[in-house]
């Protein structure tokens, strides 16, 4: 082997430890928040095809935030530092889109405990909850993955590395806010969209109140608690289509704007 190939092979080297080094800088931001992404990140998916699909993401995003990278740890104390915070900021970024499944969650709940069909399949499902909440997240997590969720998912990463620098502690004020407004908007959202089972259950048992003041000798819960299974039903299938229409809003407007956006309305 000549000189000039040995000089060569160093130099290849050399470039091989430099890109391996920025895709691990950019992969343990990208891994934290695979973890927690709606969809990608649920238990049924095997970890391996998880650990494949934030590679994969790693080489779409890359690129793009590499130049954004200002400082990169040069030391065995800088790198540890630098994951552990790189890690903390993409379990949080992963937080506030999980947090939107949270609110789908909790609106099937609420509409399951309004009309009696609480604990109708409730464990068919990784994680233990009414057949409503499975449905429905079902349902909105394949609205997003057919509405471009991994290509909103690389746009929402590039712009968090604009809103928090890498290797940078963010604001703790202003996480905590941005927590807390997520939090609130998850429950917010979460409200709105189970209002119509809660106001049709209260309305059908002041009805169903009404009816065993006027005739108690009737047993009214033998023939309300079929009819409020039914209507419960019926309304799902009347209000589950506006219901992950608003809630898939909110989520791309979260997903464009992982600042500030709030999508309840």
């Amino acid at each position: 082997m000549t000189p000039d190939m040995l000089v060569t092979l160093d130099l290849l080297a050399a470039e091989i430890r430099l890109a391996l080094m920025q895709g691990f800088v950019v992969f343990v931001r990208v891994g934290a928040f695979f973890a927690l992404l709606p969809a990608f990140g649920e238990q049924v998916i095997p970890a391996r095809v998880r650990l494949l699909l934030a590679f994969a993401m790693t080489l779409i995003v890359a690129p793009a935030v590499l130049p954004e990278i200002a400082t990169r740890p040069d030391t065995t104390g800088a790198l540890a530092r630098f994951m552990f915070i790189e890690t903390a900021i993409g379990l949080a970024l992963g937080a506030g889109l999980r947090l939107m499944v949270q609110g789908l969650q909790i609106a099937g709940t609420m509409a399951a405990q309004a009309t009696s069909l609480a604990q109708f399949f409730g464990g068919a499902g990784v994680d233990p909850q009414p057949a409503i909440s499975q449905v429905l997240v079902m349902a909105g997590l394949a609205m997003a993955v057919l509405a471009g969720l991994p290509e909103r998912a690389a746009e929402f990463l590039i712009l968090g590395y604009t809103l928090l620098p890498a290797g940078q502690w963010p604001d703790a004020g202003a996480m905590t806010a941005w927590g807390v407004g997520r939090v609130a908007h998850a429950f917010t959202l979460a409200f709105v969209l189970a209002a119509p089972f809660v106001i049709g259950a209260s309305i059908y048992n002041l009805a169903l109140g009404a009816i065993n003041r006027a005739m108690p000798q009737l047993m009214v819960a033998f023939i309300g608690a079929p009819a409020l299974t039914f209507g419960g039903l019926l309304l799902l299938m009347l209000a589950a289509p506006l219901m992950l229409t608003v809630w898939h809003d909110a989520f791309q407007t979260l997903l464009s704007d992982p600042g500030t956006g709030n999508g309840a309305r």
